[in-house]
């Protein structure tokens, strides 16, 4: 059984548009465009640098997809595997797709993604997709968090978790701390939600 793994970058009010730069997204007059860059140092690139280093097949939204395909392929020194992995690519409509051992998921998405699931093979991480994460959460198909939570409030922007998404319970299974206060959390879902009183 593979699991489905989401890794993003959130601001204390949960924020996850545009991280890596002003162009990424500016959708809603987003105007924070790169907000983790000056927190990035040595041992958070290294850190990022083990979560990517494994051979998990991608699970991306096409924005995300065509911004990867646009640079990984030339870069793949970076993120040894990118190239071989398997990329699965959710979109409405027909992709033309260049990138090697590019797949575009058609018809039902939901069942589509839980047939990945129910086959053996590597895990399936989602990067970035902020639409298509929604869809997961709403679904219940989210295995595990890998959250990158900087210590920041921006009040706007595109959030990890909107109306819709599932009540769960994840437990912390790995955390640290970067010297520039950014807390780099794994968590793994855990059953429902509890409820008690005091």
């Amino acid at each position: 059984m593979r699991k489905v793994i989401v890794l993003s970058f959130i601001t204390l009010d949960g924020v996850m548009q545009a991280p890596g730069g002003p162009e990424e997204d500016s959708s809603g007059g987003f105007k924070y465009g790169g907000w983790t860059v000056p927190y990035f140092d040595e041992f958070s690139g290294n850190l990022m640098g083990e979560q990517m280093k494994g051979r998990s097949d991608l699970l991306l939204g096409r924005k995300t997809f065509e911004i990867f395909a646009s640079y990984w392929p030339e870069h793949a020194d970076g993120w040894p595997g990118i190239n071989e992995v398997t990329k699965y690519v959710v979109s409405h409509k027909p992709l033309k797709l260049t990138w090697e051992n590019s797949v575009q998921l058609e018809g039902d998405v939901v069942a589509s993604i839980q047939g990945l699931k129910g086959e053996d093979g590597s895990d399936l991480q989602v990067h970035g997709s902020g639409n298509f994460i929604q869809t997961l959460l709403s679904n219940d198909l989210v295995d595990e968090l890998w959250l990158k939570i900087f210590p920041i409030t921006l009040g706007k922007g595109k959030r990890l978790f909107v109306e819709g998404a599932i009540p769960a319970a994840f437990k912390l299974t790995h955390s640290q701390v970067s010297p520039g206060g950014v807390i780099f959390a794994n968590y793994e879902r855990a059953g429902e939600v509890q409820t008690g009183s005091f």
